[in-house]
């Protein structure tokens, strides 16, 4: 992966990030080609996690450049590790699941490279310290998810801490302006934020979907989750194998033990709270946010183990709750626009990301490649 992260630019409303690496690995310089001070490539995609990296992976291997945009710190999205101390936890995906074909071949490399493992058949609900198996192997990352999204990210270009702010459409493709001003052109652009975001960003630029394309959009509904990091000291987590618990009827639903998952050198327990919860309470202070979240860890702390210090983070469009039938959406009217993401194919989750991210670009590709 090759990041430009914290570029600077010159002020102007169309100019080319200059200064840092463009590369993530810091190797060459950002594939494209500079247009009156504009960088230039076959394909802009607004996010860096799991639908943007496999979008981006299938067209650079079509032939075509590409360059990623993310906000965040991080390539990943929802795929994200945080370092607690000496620890470390999940707080993001906790796991994924395998259904597709396409998914089981990336798997099975990703196993030979010793990238993945299983980290257990199913979880326990906490009425019962056995884990009862479902026989679908939960894969976990060593040294946590987000260092899936690295491997994928691993010589592609990407910009980091950037957030798009403007689109602008052109007689053959698009230019986007992030928040420091920055200009990107492209041949075809794909949007892979959650679909709230992304129609609002097309609100605020004044670009106009057909009918259709917007109806299924505005369908797509997402569920929040408060997540808790929490740190442990004095003793250990005592939670059912393989080191997390699973309860859809509880508030908070999910209780897990990095260190027992195999990515922390300390006790860190990561705590999720079901979307209702989450939507109620969104706006509730920290402080009892944190206590809710702690007093579900508490019954799963060995002897000794307290909770020392816990850190919170809202996911606003955790869970998609309403998805669309198809793996990505292409815009009828407009050059061409992709949508994909994890609430894409209605398998939801990291598959659903991956399975929407390969079809875009797929998409995109064969549009790229139609003659004009």
């Amino acid at each position: 992966m090759r990041i430009q992260q914290n570029p600077t630019n010159s002020g102007s409303d169309f100019s080319l990030p200059n200064g840092g690496e463009c590369g993530y690995d810091g190797s060459a310089e950002c594939v494209g080609s500079e247009r009156d001070g504009v960088l230039a490539v076959d394909v802009l995609i607004v996010g860096a996690g799991m639908a943007g990296l496999m979008a981006a992976r299938t067209l650079k291997d079509r032939g075509h450049s590409v360059l990623l945009i993310e906000g965040g710190r991080s390539v990943g999205g929802r795929l994200a590790t945080r370092r607690v101390g000496a620890g470390r936890a999940d707080h993001g995906a906790q796991f994924f699941t395998v259904r597709t074909d396409a998914l089981q071949s990336a798997v099975e490399q990703w196993l030979e490279q010793g990238l993945v493992y299983v980290w257990g058949l199913g979880w326990s609900d906490g009425s019962v310290k056995r884990t009862a198996g479902d026989g679908h192997p939960r894969y976990a990352v060593r040294g946590g998810m987000n260092r899936l999204a690295k491997h994928l990210a691993q010589g592609l270009d990407v910009v980091l801490e950037r957030l798009v702010v403007a689109l602008q459409r052109q007689d053959d493709g698009w230019r986007l302006r992030d928040s420091e001003g920055a200009v990107y052109a492209g041949r075809a652009l794909l949007l892979t934020p959650p679909a709230p975001q992304a129609l609002k960003l097309l609100d605020d630029s004044r670009i106009l979907l057909q009918t259709d394309d917007f109806v299924q959009l505005r369908r797509i509904q997402f569920g929040p989750c408060l997540c808790g990091i929490h740190e442990i000291e004095g003793g250990a987590a005592d939670l059912p194998l393989p080191g997390a618990l699973q309860n859809f009827q509880s508030d908070v639903y999910w209780v897990a033990d990095n260190q027992a998952k195999g990515i922390s050198k300390t006790t860190v327990i990561t705590s999720h709270a079901n979307a209702k919860y989450s939507r109620q309470h969104w706006d509730a202070s920290e402080a009892d946010i944190i206590a809710d979240l702690e007093a579900a860890v508490l019954p799963h702390l060995g002897a000794g183990a307290r909770i020392v210090r816990t850190q919170l983070k809202k996911w606003h469009y955790s869970v998609p709750l309403t998805t669309h039938p198809q793996e990505c959406l292409l815009a009828a009217g407009l050059p061409r626009l992709a949508f994909a993401g994890d609430a894409f194919g209605g398998r939801g989750r990291v598959e659903g990301a991956f399975m929407s991210g390969v079809a875009a670009g797929g998409v995109l590709a064969a549009a790229l490649e139609q003659p004009q």
